[in-house]
C-alpha cells in the first residue's frame, strides 16, 4: 500500500482527489494539508511514501515546502501537481529534488500511475513541462530591472519602489521604460505577463 500525504488549499478540488485516489486499490491517504506549513509536521507524524503538493499553497510554498521535506524525510518522495506550469516553477521543483511534476488537467488515471512510478523510484515529468524547461531562455534583463518588475508586478507603485530600492522616483520611471522597450511590451502590464509567462519572475 502507497500511503499519500495530499497538500492542495483549495477544499473542492482536494476533496476530488483524495476521492478519486481511494478508487486505487494500492493507494491509501494518510493526510492531507491545507497550506505548505502543515506539510512537514504532517509527514513527520504520518510517514508517507509519497508527497502530492500544489504549488501555490498559503504559508510557505509547495516547493520551499518540498525542499524542506526532503531534508527531513528524505524517504518521502515528493510530486508537485499544479495548475501552474511555468518553466521557472519547474526549474525550482528539480532544484528542490522532487521526484515528478504533473499538471492538475492531466487526466486523472496519470494522477494515480505518477504516485506509483514516484514511490517506485522513477521520476515523472509532464512531456510538455519539460520541454518548456529546456526552451526556455535567459532573461535579458539586469538584476536591477528584474528587482523593479517584480516590486511593480507585487503592486508597489513608483514611488514605493524608489523608496524600497533607493532610487530615486525617475530612475524607477526609467528601468520600468526600458524593460517595456527590452521586451517589446505594449505597457508595463505587459511587460509584467511577458515576465511571468517566462519564469524569469
Amino acid at each position: 500500500m502507497i500511503r499519500v500525504l495530499l497538500a492542495e488549499d483549495m477544499h473542492m478540488v482536494r476533496g476530488a482527489l483524495v476521492a478519486l485516489l481511494d478508487l486505487e486499490s494500492d493507494i491509501e491517504v494518510v493526510a492531507e494539508a491545507a497550506t505548505g506549513d502543515e506539510i512537514v509536521p504532517l509527514a513527520l507524524e504520518h510517514e508517507p511514501d509519497v508527497a502530492v503538493v500544489d504549488v501555490e499553497l498559503p504559508g510557505v510554498d509547495g516547493l520551499t515546502a518540498a525542499a524542506e521535506l526532503r531534508r527531513r524525510l528524505p524517504q518521502c518522495r515528493v510530486l508537485v501537481v499544479t495548475s501552474f506550469g511555468r518553466p521557472a516553477s519547474v526549474r525550482r521543483a528539480f532544484a528542490a529534488q522532487v521526484s515528478g511534476f504533473v499538471v492538475k488537467d492531466a487526466p486523472p488515471d496519470r494522477l494515480a500511475d505518477a504516485i506509483r512510478r514516484v514511490a517506485a523510484g522513477e521520476r515523472v515529468v509532464d512531456p510538455q513541462l519539460a520541454v518548456a524547461a529546456l526552451e526556455t531562455v535567459e532573461s535579458p534583463l539586469k538584476p536591477r530591472e528584474l528587482d523593479v518588475l517584480r516590486r511593480f508586478a507585487e503592486g508597489e507603485d513608483v514611488e514605493q519602489i524608489a523608496s524600497a530600492l533607493f532610487l530615486s522616483a525617475g530612475t524607477v520611471r526609467n528601468y520600468l521604460t526600458a524593460i517595456v522597450t527590452t521586451l517589446h511590451a505594449r505597457n508595463r502590464l505587459h511587460a509584467v505577463r511577458i515576465a511571468q509567462d517566462a519564469g524569469w519572475l
